[in-house]
């Protein structure tokens, strides 16, 4: 079996999980997006509704700003076979008291590492928000001083503030955060895809 019908299984197998439930208010719906070719790597939280009843990952407000972040259009944003889209929780978790439920902790140790392996052209990993950061990273950090200190995560890892509005208030305190690493993230972006 080659690399492309493996993780085509696995992304099947992966759709069909139902390990978690019980604990979802909306059931089972995993939503993710890899390919054997992809060189970028979206790792973000977990779907919302909106994603939940579509199927498509980052198909809401926080989708469109992570785009323009990007500085790509929508079809290369889902062209599968450059960017693998990949969340910390496959699964719609519900809603909390300040916004949607953290993604289930079981999701990204069960799944993440064979996915990882099926995925071997990966050169940039995109961690946005708290929950993909701690997850792969070692430091203890906050988010802002992970964003501001970006450059210490390259050339693998490139550290984002969850792209939601939700965050408006983050990104109006913190404007360095457009001018500077805005900046080398669309540079990155671009020269990874051309290349």
């Amino acid at each position: 079996m080659n690399l492309m019908d493996s993780t085509q299984n696995l992304l099947q197998t992966i759709r069909q999980c139902r390990h978690c439930q019980r604990h979802l208010p909306l059931g089972a719906r995993p939503v993710v997006k890899a390919s054997g070719t992809a060189k970028l790597l979206i790792v973000g939280q977990a779907p919302g509704t909106r994603v939940h009843n579509s199927g498509i990952p980052w198909n809401d407000a926080s989708g469109e700003r992570l785009r323009e972040w990007l500085g790509i259009s929508e079809h290369t944003f889902y062209d599968q076979s450059k960017i693998a889209i990949v969340p910390m929780g496959f699964c719609y978790p519900g809603k909390g008291k300040s916004g949607d439920l953290p993604p289930r902790p079981e999701c990204a140790p069960m799944w993440h590492p064979s996915l990882l392996k099926a995925m071997p052209e990966v050169e940039l990993t995109l961690l946005i928000g708290q929950y993909a950061q701690n997850y792969y990273l070692a430091d203890k950090q906050k988010l802002t001083e992970r964003v501001r200190s970006f450059h210490q995560y390259l050339p693998g890892y490139f550290v984002l503030p969850h792209p939601s509005p939700r965050n408006n208030l983050w990104l109006a305190k913190n404007p360095w955060f457009e001018t500077e690493v805005i900046e080398e993230l669309r540079t990155r972006i671009r020269h990874l895809l051309a290349s």
